[in-house]
């Protein structure tokens, strides 16, 4: 199950004013980049991930907002977890909008397409939240099903006929079909799943390499994958983009222990410790650099702080020596 662009009908239902106007929600600088975008937004070729810039020369008309930072987003997806929790035995929450239900042996009591059509209209109902999913055997087929079943809809594929269902599709629909990977394809001459499902296995092995059998394994509807039981998150993270370049060192050190400062605070507050920190840099170029680090188990600023500093300074360093 996958919440209908939900960033955007969260907003919605906060202000009744955006249904039915394009939307665009992310960085409002000409830096930023779009976290989500409204099917009215769609149409003028605009998607998650596009820098900002473009998305507001595509759709110029636009309502654009830096979207929620006070936990609203959480609360809502917090809502359908729990609805989801009280109606089947077995979830997996992957992301924020995301869902995967194993509702193995249901069809012997309820019958599983009337399960979760009555749960999907149930959350639609108690949350006011769009939402779409696609029933099958596996998590892959479901993914990819879900996503031919939106804006707000449902599609269930009987087993025995994933197969014919994803022949006709772009291989890049594919979980885990990437830009780089989709290009490696088309050089070969592979545009469709059914191309993918005539090949020989071992040929793709022998051009994508591990890759390459997870492809054709997926595109011939074979994924074996269970489903996890849902968790609460294992970490939290804050990040911060300039509108302009900046080698203020001073400046950045502020910024970052106000922003450790307030992760810390985050972990006191919800009564957690962390025993590990990362910091990225992300330079104009988009060069990234990342550095780790264990700690002992705290949520004390002054423990924090010095690991986060130490942590830039090293990422500074492995910028000078790869320059």
């Amino acid at each position: 199950m996958d919440l209908d662009t939900f960033f955007v009908s969260c907003e919605r239902l906060l202000d009744s004013r955006l249904i039915g106007k394009p939307v665009l929600i992310g960085g409002t600088s000409d830096r930023g980049v779009v976290a989500s975008c409204s099917y009215e937004a769609r149409k003028f070729g605009v998607h998650s991930a596009m820098p900002m810039r473009l998305a507001k020369s595509l759709c110029p008309e636009a309502v654009v907002l830096r979207g929620n930072s006070g936990g609203v987003y959480s609360n809502f997806s917090k809502d359908v977890t729990d609805v989801i929790k009280e109606s089947v035995p077995l979830y997996e929450k992957s992301s924020i909008d995301e869902f995967y239900i194993d509702l193995t042996g249901m069809d012997k009591f309820f019958g599983c397409h009337k399960l979760a059509s009555e749960l999907r209209q149930r959350i639609m109902k108690e949350t006011g939240l769009p939402i779409s999913f696609g029933l099958s055997i596996n998590k892959t087929v479901s993914k990819i099903a879900t996503g031919e079943a939106k804006p707000n809809n449902e599609i269930n594929i009987l087993s025995g006929t994933e197969k014919p269902f994803l022949a006709p599709l772009s291989v890049r629909k594919i979980p885990m079909v990437g830009e780089v990977t989709y290009k490696s394809l088309c050089d070969l001459g592979v545009k469709r799943i059914q191309t993918v499902q005539d090949m020989p296995m071992d040929l793709m092995h022998k051009v994508l390499g591990k890759n390459g059998l997870s492809i054709w394994k997926k595109a011939n509807g074979i994924d074996h994958s269970p489903v996890v039981q849902y968790q609460e998150r294992k970490s939290i993270s804050t990040e911060r983009t300039f509108n302009k370049d900046t080698t203020d060192i001073s400046k950045l050190k502020g910024i970052i222990v106000a922003m450790t400062e307030n992760l810390a605070y985050q972990l006191r507050r919800g009564n957690k410790l962390t025993a590990c920190v990362t910091f990225k840099i992300r330079y104009s170029d988009f060069q990234t650099y990342t550095q780790q680090q264990r700690i002992p188990y705290s949520a004390m600023d002054h423990n924090i702080i010095p690991v986060v500093l130490d942590l830039y300074r090293n990422c500074i360093i492995a910028d000078y020596w790869c320059v």
